[in-house]
């Protein structure tokens, strides 16, 4: 049961990935929004940031990719935690979510690290 756990939620977590990185293409105005204004290339920012979320997903779900993934998850996660603080703080620019939701959003980031955190364990290690 352990081990189909594992498996189940190495998908969930890979298909969480590549849908996310997907949005950055069909939703880009709204990761726009959430770039911190010092931050330069914006556009090129949100592309760039989905294309590794997607590539990430995938390469998750590969056993031979999974810990560099899950690493490679983790070190994407802190880098956008920043984003997240920045549409906290802004959250009049995001009136489709509450200022409830995007506060909510930054403890998710931890369980988000946690979750991949899971993967990077080598499975003899277990």
């Amino acid at each position: 049961m352990k081990k189909i756990l594992y498996i189940v939620f190495k998908y969930l977590l890979g298909i969480l990935f590549v849908l996310g990185g997907i949005a950055h293409f069909t939703k880009t105005e709204f990761y726009l929004k959430a770039m911190p204004e010092y931050l330069p290339l914006h556009e090129f920012i949100v592309y760039a940031s989905g294309v590794l979320e997607i590539v990430l997903g995938i390469l998750l779900l590969i056993n031979k990719t999974t810990r560099k993934a899950a690493i490679g998850i983790i070190v994407l996660l802190i880098a956008v935690f920043p984003a997240n603080i920045h549409m906290y703080l802004n959250y009049t620019d995001f009136p489709d979510m509450s200022e409830t939701a995007l506060l909510i959003r930054l403890p998710i980031q931890l369980i988000l690290i946690a979750w991949a955190y899971v993967y990077t364990i080598k499975k003899d290690e277990k």
